[in-house]
């Protein structure tokens, strides 16, 4: 796909719902659900959706990382082994997802993003001040980051809420703490994932390119919202986006059931 196959007004939209993503995954994870049904309208095969959902996904948590460790959230010696868990756990899932029906997934993810929403609507005090660590060193790398990268790469809706929450609580860190944190694992896995789909030449540039500038944009300005409002932000953010993700993902499998069912019970 070039230029010409995407009409202006279609680039333009792209742009914006990529920095809406972009913003909303910064502070609570989950944007990635709304470029891939933008995608998909402006004429993409599924291959290259996700593969150039990738690439301005790849934009907006280098941007966010990149602010997060200029700042001192964020030491990013002290992440050499979660980072490096992160990588490897994104490329076995992306190698696997290529051989392996996802649907599974599919149809458990809504529950698990429920539940991310309810455990953070329920504790309050969840996140407020650092707390004692749980797990320390590799144990946590494989949690942490080789697992949810794993998923990351192998289905990916929800990864930065993942990452958040184990930090939360595994590591015992704030909530502001564990969002800069968990933006960083995300770019490691959303990297290796790139890199597998630029190689199967699936990545459409034209588009990609132009959303990953947005991508930049979006997540710069929720990474600044994240250290200055903090857990008071994210909280309510995480679980209005946990219910949101949540009733898309029940929508798309189960929507034409439920309106059948419903239709059943009118008539």
């Amino acid at each position: 796909m070039d230029w010409l196959a995407v009409t202006p007004q279609m680039i333009a939209v792209l742009f914006f719902v990529a920095m809406l993503a972009s913003f909303i995954d910064s502070i609570a994870g989950g944007g990635g659900l709304l470029p891939v049904p933008a995608l998909l309208s402006a004429g993409l095969s599924p291959a290259q959706v996700l593969a150039t959902n990738k690439l301005q996904a790849v934009g907006g948590s280098f941007s966010a990382s990149l602010y997060f460790v200029r700042r001192g959230a964020v030491l990013l010696r002290e992440q050499r082994l979660n980072i490096a868990m992160t990588f490897i756990g994104a490329v076995c899932g992306t190698l696997l997802v290529q051989h392996v029906r996802s649907d599974f997934l599919r149809q458990v993810l809504p529950l698990l993003i429920i539940g991310i929403g309810l455990y953070f609507l329920l504790m309050p005090r969840l996140g407020e001040e650092d707390r004692q660590r749980r797990l320390h060193g590799l144990p946590f790398a494989l949690v942490a980051g080789g697992t949810v990268g794993f998923y990351d790469g192998f289905f990916g809706p929800g990864a930065g809420s993942f990452y958040a929450l184990a930090f939360v609580t595994l590591a015992g860190f704030n909530l502001a703490k564990s969002t800069a944190h968990a933006k960083v694992l995300n770019f490691t896995s959303n990297f290796a994932s790139l890199l597998f789909f630029i190689v199967g030449g699936k990545v459409v540039w034209s588009v990609g390119l132009v959303m990953l500038v947005g991508s930049i944009c979006g997540a710069r300005l929720g990474a600044r919202m994240v250290l200055s409002r903090g857990q008071k932000l994210i909280r309510p953010m995480v679980v209005i986006v946990s219910v949101v993700m949540s009733s898309k993902l029940l929508y798309e499998d189960y929507g034409a059931a439920i309106g059948h069912w419903l239709s059943h019970l009118a008539g």
